[in-house]
């Protein structure tokens, strides 16, 4: 793909001490058109800015946009590596084939990826347990107050440094259970990596915050009984030494990570159930020491141990609230192949090739 590259004459510094998740955003950004006329045209990588958008722009009205969340780490020989960045590509088209966006070639995401995070090499973090965070989505720029599928779209990529996307780090997290509210429906967009999903989990969220709790773990829609997943993260079990985590069927987001975590479970042994789990024996689970651990997983924490869980008035502490052998091995695994300090057996790893 041919992209061209416009130069800023305005270098930002680079941050300096804690960098959090989310805070700073690089020089540059990448932007790609796409119309019925022409298709997908004119990829460019310019100086990072502000988007100006006509007041009816659809995305703003009827929500038509999609992301992915990915991470460009470097290694101890000063090579940035990313991690399965084909599955974001597919995963991508899949959401924007739900909300009746065009596709992208998946050659074409990337070498946008690429070569963005190549000309920001600098920006990628060199202490511990930090990375380039890297934010594509896309979304519809057609003026007009009137719902259809938009007639043009616009691609882009924002990169940012961070470090840990909980402030504690590997400390578990305390998990609320949401029984009222719901975050996806089969037939919905569940699956789909859409702000929507996440706009409307925000209430269960600040319900949880209230009463001290770090997250969300969502029940299914039609039952309000079936163990889904934790607002940003797949959620994952040890029970009686087995895994067990929730299916794919239209609910759940088909984690990165999570997918990668379940192929080193298998690889060592383990019985990986993804099957629909009940609250209550979870809950039960927790209580008779049968549940021994729980985790999320994603991009943005990586793994997470669980160290609390409450569903109505039932609160139940895992693993005396510290992380489990299980998590740690995972999280030392995965990052490390992540980070470049492990061997990759799976070939996950992708090196960042230079102009």
């Amino acid at each position: 793909m041919d992209i061209k590259f416009i130069k800023s004459n305005t270098p930002k510094s680079k941050p300096e001490g804690k960098l959090g998740f989310g805070t700073y955003y690089t020089d540059y950004m990448f932007q790609m058109k796409w119309t019925t006329e022409k298709g997908w045209h004119n990829p460019t990588i310019k100086p990072y800015a502000p988007i100006e958008l006509d007041p009816a722009t659809m995305v703003l009205h009827y929500a038509q946009e999609t992301f992915e969340g990915m991470k460009a780490y470097r290694n101890d020989n000063d090579d940035i590596l990313l991690f399965r960045p084909e599955m974001n590509a597919r995963r991508l088209n899949r959401s924007n084939e739900r909300l009746c966006m065009p596709a992208i070639e998946e050659e074409d995401f990337l070498d946008a990826v690429n070569k963005l995070v190549d000309i920001e090499r600098d920006w990628v973090p060199k202490e511990p347990n930090t990375s380039l965070y890297i934010r594509p989505f896309v979304f519809a720029t057609e003026a007009g107050v009137g719902v259809h599928a938009a007639n043009s779209y616009l691609f882009m990529i924002i990169l940012s440094p961070v470090g840990s996307y909980y402030a504690n780090g590997l400390a578990p997290v305390k998990i609320y259970v949401e029984d009222e509210y719901v975050r996806a429906a089969k037939g919905g967009t569940g699956f789909a990596k859409c702000g929507g999903n996440y706009a409307s989990s925000i209430i269960a969220q600040q319900k949880a915050k209230k009463l001290g709790y770090d997250q969300v773990l969502w029940l299914d829609a039609q039952h309000r009984r079936y163990v889904e997943e934790v607002g940003t993260m797949n959620a994952m079990f040890v029970i009686d030494n087995e895994i067990f985590t929730a299916p794919i069927e239209g609910t759940v987001l088909d984690g990165i990570t999570r997918n990668s975590c379940i192929q080193l479970l298998k690889s060592w042994g383990y019985k990986v159930n993804e099957k629909a789990l009940e609250i209550n024996d979870l809950m039960k689970y927790a209580k008779d020491g049968s549940l021994t651990e729980a985790f999320g997983t994603g991009t943005a924490a990586v793994i997470s141990p669980i160290g609390i869980l409450r569903y109505k008035d039932d609160v139940a502490t895992i693993n005396n609230n510290t992380i489990g052998t299980v998590t740690e091995k995972l999280f030392n695994e995965l990052a490390g192949i992540q980070w470049g300090k492990v061997e990759d057996k799976f070939n996950w790893t992708h090196l960042v090739e230079k102009a």
